[in-house]
C-alpha cells in the first residue's frame, strides 16, 4: 500500500482514516486553500507548479498532497525523505520520463519531510525540477529558508501553514464523532463538553494529535458489546495528558523563542520573560545556552545602567552549575527576573562605533603627549606635554586623548537610567570643558570643513529638461496607498477603480498566493487591462468584473480581505457616496480593510485661478469664477463625511489629509479632456452656466495661452484605511 492508499481500513489509525480526501472535506488554513486562493484555484484547474508546504505537524501538509494526488490528472509518485535516497530519485525520474515520452503526460512527485534529504538528494532532483520532468510538492516542518536547497526554494511557491485554531479542532472531533464510514458515527461516542475542550487545549493546533487522543479514549472507556462510551475530563486527561511543545533545538522554534525571551527582557515585563523561559525549559532547551544569552544581555541591554546585572547573571549561572536540574531553576528563574526589572541602558554599543570608526578612519598615529615616554622621551620627546590627572583637582583635567581626525568625536552617549544617570552630568560636563579647550587651540586644530556641488552642466541639463510629474505623483499615490493597506501574500484584494491597472498591477506583485479583482467601468480599460493580462499565466492574472449598468458580477462565496481605490468616489454621478460604497464594504471579510485615496472637491484647484486678468474681460472672468464655484457647492454629499458614516458601521477609521505642491505640464491631450464636451468634463460643468461662445472663448484662451506651458498645482487628497 502506497502513501495514498487512503481506502478505509480497519487496523488504520483513526487520523489515517479521517484523512480529507477533497478540498470540501479539508479543514483549517483558509488563508492559503479558501475560496479564490491561488492554491485551491490551482488545484481545481490542474495547474500546479512547484510547491512547498511548510508548518508544524498535523496542520494538513501531507494531507494537501493526497487531495492533489486525488484530483489531478497528472502522474503522482510519492517519496518519503526519511526512507528514500539517490536510487529512489532516480527511480522516479525515469518514470516521469517514460509517461512524458510516452504518454505526454505529466508528473507530480511529492516529496514528504522534504528537509530530510541532504545536499546531494536535494541537488539530484534540481535539473528534473528545472527542466520540468517533474513538478515538485515538498513538505516540511524546517524552515525551508535554511534546511532545503535555495535553487529550488526560488523555484518553488512556499506555503506556510499555521497551527488549527480551535473552531478547526473543535470541526474535526465532530467530523470523526459523525463520520459513519471511517469515524465512530455507528457507535454512540458521548463527548463531555470540558473533555473536549481539554482535547482541544492540550491538541495544541495538531489535528493528528488531537484524534490519536480521541482514538485512545475511545479504545480504553468503550463498552465491550455496545462498543458505546462515555469520555469524561477525567479518561480525556489520561489519553493527552501533556501538551507537545513545537520545538526544535535548531529549528525555527529554537530561534523564536530565545527571541522572544531577549525582547520580553528588554522590554522590562518579567511575566512574558517568565513565560519564554518557562517554554524554552519544558521543552528541553539547555539552560546553559539560556543563562550564556543572559550574561551577553546583562552586558548588551543592561550595561552601565545597572553594572551588577551582569555580576548577578553570572552568580546565577554559577549556582546553577553548582546545584543542576530541577533546584537549578531558581537560580534560573532569578536572572531572567532580575535582567527584566533593572533599567536598561545600550550605550555600550558605543563600543562598535568606535569599530566602524577605525575601519573607515584613515589609521592616526597615537598623538605624542601619549606615547610611551619610558624608552624614547629624550630623543623623539615621546610622551611630553602629558598632564598627570591626579595632580589635579577631581583627579581630572581637561586633555585631548583622540587621534587628531577624530577630536571631538563622541561615541559614549549615557543614558538617563539607573546607576549611568549618576554619570550622564559628569560625562557631559566634562566633554564640554574637553571642547571648550580645544576650541581655544588647547590640543590639536579642528578639521577643515569643504563643501561640494555638482557641476555647472549638471545643473544646467537638470534645468533644462522639460518637467512632468504625473507619473511620479501617481507612484507616490500608489505606494502611500500600499502602505496603508498592509497587504499580505495570501490575501484576495478588490481594486474598485481599475482604469489604467495603477493599483491592479501592484495588488498582484503584493499578493502572489492570494487572487486579485478588478472593477472596470470603461469598456474600453476592460479591453486594454485584458490584453495586457494575457502575457501572464492564466492562473496569475487579476480576474476582472464589468461594472457597468447592470448588477456587477460578483464571484460567489468570494469574499475580500482588502478593497483598495483611488478617485473611486469622485465620479460616483447620481449615486451617493454610502450607495456607492456600501456593495463594497457588504463583500469584505470579518478582518477586511477599506483604503481609499480621494480628492477633496471642496479644496481642489480652481482652473480659472490659471487665468490672468488681462487674456479675458473681467465680466467674463467673474462669470467663470462664479460657475466653477458653483461645481463644488453643488456637491450635497462631502466626502469628508465619509469617516463618520464608516464609524457608524461598526469600523474603526484612520485618516489623513495631504496637499500636495507640483509642476503640471498643460499638454494638448490635458486640454482635450479639460474641454471635452461629454460628461464629466470641465467644459460640460460650466456648460449650465455660460454661452457656448463665452465656453468656445474661455477654451482658445487655454489652448493659446497655457498649453506646453508647466504651472504649480495643488491637490488635496483624503488617505482613509477603515478597519471591521
Amino acid at each position: 500500500m502506497d502513501l495514498f492508499d487512503h481506502r478505509a481500513q480497519t487496523d488504520q489509525p483513526l487520523a489515517a482514516r479521517m484523512r480529507p480526501r477533497t478540498l470540501e472535506e479539508f479543514i483549517g488554513q483558509g488563508s492559503i486553500v479558501g475560496p479564490g486562493r491561488l492554491l485551491r484555484r490551482a488545484i481545481q484547474a490542474d495547474q500546479l507548479s512547484s510547491l512547498i508546504f511548510y508548518g508544524p505537524p498535523g496542520t494538513g501538509k501531507t494531507t494537501l498532497a493526497q487531495i492533489i494526488a486525488n484530483t489531478t490528472l497528472a502522474h503522482f509518485i510519492a517519496l518519503n525523505a526519511v526512507l528514500s535516497g539517490i536510487k529512489d530519485i532516480r527511480e522516479a525520474i525515469e518514470i516521469a520520463q517514460e509517461k512524458r515520452r510516452l504518454y505526454n503526460r505529466r508528473s507530480i512527485l511529492f516529496v514528504d519531510e522534504v528537509h530530510r534529504f541532504n545536499k546531494t538528494q536535494q541537488d539530484a532532483l534540481l535539473p528534473w525540477v528545472e527542466n520540468g520532468t517533474v513538478i515538485l510538492i515538498g513538505a516540511t516542518t524546517e524552515n525551508p529558508y535554511f534546511e532545503v536547497n535555495k535553487a529550488l526554494v526560488s523555484r518553488s511557491r512556499l506555503f506556510q501553514l499555521k497551527p488549527l485554531t480551535p473552531a478547526d479542532l473543535e470541526q474535526i472531533l465532530h467530523q470523526a464523532l459523525t463520520d459513519p464510514d471511517r469515524g465512530y458515527g455507528q457507535q454512540t461516542i458521548k463527548l463531555e463538553p470540558d473533555a473536549q475542550a481539554h482535547l482541544v487545549n492540550i491538541a495544541n493546533g495538531d489535528a493528528r494529535s488531537l484524534l490519536n487522543a480521541l482514538e485512545l479514549a475511545v479504545l480504553t472507556s468503550q463498552n465491550d458489546e455496545t462498543q458505546d462510551c462515555t469520555i469524561t475530563l477525567a479518561i480525556a486527561e489520561e489519553s493527552i495528558q501533556h501538551r507537545a511543545v513545537l520545538y526544535d533545538k535548531e529549528g525555527d522554534a529554537h530561534f523564536d523563542t530565545i527571541s522572544a525571551f531577549i525582547k520580553s527582557l528588554r522590554g522590562s515585563d518579567p511575566d512574558a520573560a517568565l513565560y519564554w523561559l518557562a517554554r524554552m525549559v519544558y521543552a528541553g532547551e539547555d539552560p546553559r545556552f539560556i543563562f550564556r544569552r543572559m550574561l551577553i544581555f546583562a552586558g548588551e541591554d543592561v550595561g552601565m545602567a545597572d553594572p551588577n546585572a551582569v555580576v548577578v547573571a553570572n552568580a546565577c549561572a554559577q549556582a546553577f552549575d553548582r546545584v543542576g536540574l530541577p533546584e537549578g531553576r531558581y537560580p534560573l528563574a532569578q536572572a531572567a527576573l532580575y535582567l527584566a526589572t533593572c533599567p536598561k541602558s545600550n550605550s555600550v554599543m558605543a563600543f562598535f562605533d568606535a569599530l566602524s570608526a577605525i575601519e573607515q578612519e584613515r589609521e592616526s598615529e597615537v598623538p605624542l603627549h601619549l606615547r610611551d615616554a619610558s624608552r624614547d622621551k629624550e630623543g623623539f620627546g615621546h610622551g611630553s606635554g602629558y598632564l598627570y590627572p591626579h595632580a589635579y583637582r577631581d583627579h581630572w583635567v581637561a586633555q585631548q586623548y583622540l587621534p587628531k581626525s577624530l577630536q571631538g568625536q563622541i561615541f559614549y552617549q549615557p543614558s538617563n537610567q539607573g546607576y549611568e544617570a549618576q554619570i550622564q552630568l559628569q560625562v557631559i560636563r566634562q566633554r564640554e570643558t574637553q571642547l571648550a579647550a580645544l576650541l581655544e587651540g588647547i590640543g590639536t586644530e579642528l578639521p577643515e570643513g569643504l563643501t561640494v556641488g555638482p557641476e555647472a552642466k549638471q545643473l544646467d541639463r537638470w534645468m533644462q529638461r522639460t518637467l512632468s510629474q504625473t507619473s511620479a505623483r501617481l507612484s507616490e499615490l500608489r505606494d502611500r496607498l500600499f502602505h496603508l493597506a498592509q497587504i499580505q501574500r495570501h490575501e484576495i484584494i478588490l481594486d474598485l477603480q481599475a482604469s489604467s491597472g495603477l493599483l491592479t498591477w501592484e495588488a498582484l506583485r503584493r499578493a502572489p498566493e492570494g487572487g486579485t479583482y478588478a472593477l472596470v467601468t470603461n469598456p474600453k480599460d476592460y479591453q486594454a487591462l485584458t490584453e495586457q493580462a494575457v502575457s501572464l499565466p492564466e492562473l496569475q492574472r487579476p480576474i476582472l468584473l464589468k461594472a457597468g449598468s447592470k448588477p456587477i458580477p460578483w464571484p460567489d462565496g468570494i469574499l475580500f480581505d482588502c478593497a483598495i481605490g483611488r478617485n473611486f468616489l469622485a465620479s460616483k454621478g447620481d449615486v451617493s457616496i454610502s450607495a456607492k460604497l456600501q456593495p463594497i464594504l457588504d463583500r469584505l471579510s470579518p478582518t477586511g480593510r477599506l483604503v481609499l485615496a480621494e480628492p477633496l472637491p471642496n479644496q481642489a484647484m480652481r482652473l480659472y485661478s490659471l487665468l490672468d486678468p488681462t487674456w479675458i474681460s473681467s465680466k467674463l472672468l467673474k462669470k467663470i469664477t462664479k460657475a466653477e464655484e458653483a461645481i463644488y457647492r453643488g456637491n450635497p454629499e462631502d466626502i469628508t463625511h465619509l469617516p463618520t458614516h464608516l464609524e457608524t458601521l461598526g469600523f474603526q477609521v484612520t485618516t489623513q489629509t495631504e496637499t500636495t505642491t507640483s509642476d503640471l505640464l498643460i499638454s494638448p491631450s490635458l486640454c482635450d479632456r479639460w474641454f471635452a464636451k461629454t460628461a464629466p468634463s470641465y467644459r460640460h460643468h460650466l456648460s449650465a452656466a455660460l454661452t457656448e461662445p463665452e465656453l468656445t472663448q474661455l477654451e482658445t484662451c487655454f489652448r493659446d495661452r497655457l498649453t506646453n506651458q508647466t504651472v504649480p498645482w495643488t491637490t488635496h487628497h483624503l488617505y482613509l484605511l477603515a478597519q471591521k
